[in-house]
């Protein structure tokens, strides 16, 4: 059965390609995604599982609680586990789903539950491919960014066992993705498809909701052809109780939010988390403290001059292509800024909020890399956007920036003032394209 699921994943992957990707490129697309599939199935079978490398402990720990519900479910009702393993709760959902493919396995089907998170990632991929697009890169670059993303060390580890990592950056980045789909074009089942992703997401990672509700609202105040202000403000009062009561919230949503936030900062957490082997530590006993400093390291760590473990080591790969892609996405965003601020303010109000928030927490290197993925991804997104501008020609971004207004003379002689006959013209054809 555990094959049978692996087979399935397949055929599954072959269905989403073609049902999501045009014709023409659907072929290269699908060879990258299952040759990425391959790459982490064979990296949990003979470096995760087989060599005991020692990395993780969590992957492990969510596979035995997936097994206690499986068993649960053996002796009771089948249902959705979340009370009855309190100390799961925030994890609930790839806890349950593992535990539904080793209940169809009847036992411990690590390879199956592998392949289902390699899916989750490769869907990742294609989204992250279409959302590119969306922001104006061409098919080109959108493709080159699809193979970064897919084969991207700490990503390819993270999605190459039962972690959690590849579920909360494939609905975080889902979500914002919507928010900008939604921007361009509003429509109502883009809202509805939100619900069920923030419920999700709040059996993943539960703080990252509220790094996505700021994005969503910018989306919908600032959507071509949305519905009213009051219909808006009612709308997103519902969705926030809707999440609220389906996640289990028993006291105010502010209160969870700051609850979340104190757990994060505490001194007992930190120093737990610094106890590690790639542990860090800051002066200052305030977790605002020191914060540029932190903000470095959360973006750009481990530096090349660190010592530590092997697979931090390996990290410093993953920091270069990071590196490469942060300084593509500052000319990506200048781009943006001239040409759709809105698409930018959207991706803004994701990245900085989510940077600070991380950034008063960061105590161990090795988590901070798992944790700001989605932050690299969405970064990687205007990166995409300036190797499209500038595969178009040789002259990089700044043949791109919108020219000064200048005065001409309409047909009836009157002054006005407006951008040149050619800068026009490249607008409008970037719109007609998106």
């Amino acid at each position: 059965m555990e094959y049978i699921i692996v087979v399935c994943v397949l055929f599954a992957l072959v269905i989403l390609v073609y049902a999501s990707v045009t014709k023409d490129a659907a072929w290269r697309v699908l060879f990258v995604l299952l040759a990425a599939l391959a790459v982490r199935l064979a990296i949990h079978t003979l470096l995760m599982r087989s060599m005991g490398v020692g990395y993780g402990g969590d992957n492990l720990t969510y596979e035995n609680a997936a097994i206690e519900i499986a068993e649960k479910w053996k002796q009771q009702n089948f249902h959705f586990v979340t009370s009855d393993l309190a100390h799961l709760k925030s994890v609930a959902l790839p806890c349950n789903l593992f535990a539904v493919i080793i209940y169809l396995s009847d036992g411990r089907a690590s390879l199956a539950c592998t392949a289902v998170v390699a899916l989750i990632a490769c869907s990742l991929c294609m989204i992250i491919y279409r959302f590119a697009q969306l922001l104006g890169a061409d098919e080109r670059s959108a493709f080159r960014l699809l193979i970064i993303t897919a084969f991207a060390p700490a990503f390819l580890v993270h999605t190459s066992d039962t972690f959690k990592d590849g579920f909360n950056a494939f609905l975080v980045v889902s979500c914002i993705a919507l928010a900008c789909s939604n921007m361009k074009r509003f429509d109502v089942r883009k809202l509805l498809l939100l619900v069920p992703l923030l419920w999700a997401l709040w059996y993943v990672r539960p703080y990252m909701v509220f790094m996505c509700v700021p994005p969503l609202i910018i989306s919908l105040l600032r959507s071509r052809g949305a519905v009213s202000m009051y219909v808006t403000s009612a709308f997103l009062a519902m969705s926030i109780f809707i999440v609220s009561a389906l996640a289990g919230v028993e006291v105010d949503i502010f209160d969870t939010i700051q609850d979340q936030l104190k757990y994060g900062q505490s001194e007992q957490t930190i120093q737990a988390l610094a106890g590690g082997g790639s542990g860090v530590t800051f002066e200052g006993e305030i977790p605002w403290s020191n914060l540029g400093l932190k903000l470095l390291y959360t973006l750009l760590s481990p530096f090349p001059w660190m010592d530590g473990s092997v697979f931090l080591q390996l990290g410093k790969i993953e920091a270069l292509i990071c590196y490469y892609l942060l300084y593509s996405a500052t000319r990506g965003m200048r781009i943006l800024w001239h040409c759709d601020r809105n698409m930018l303010l959207i991706l803004l109000f994701f990245i900085v909020p989510s940077l600070i928030a991380y950034a008063t927490t960061i105590a161990n290197i090795g988590l901070i890399v798992r944790q700001r993925m989605p932050i690299v991804m969405v970064c990687s997104l205007l990166a995409a956007v300036a190797w499209s501008k500038a595969s178009r020609d040789n002259h990089g971004a700044a043949s791109y920036i919108p020219e000064k207004p200048s005065r001409s003379v309409s047909c009836d002689g009157k002054v006005t003032r407006g951008r040149d006959r050619s800068s026009r013209e490249r607008c409008l054809t970037r719109k007609s394209n998106l």
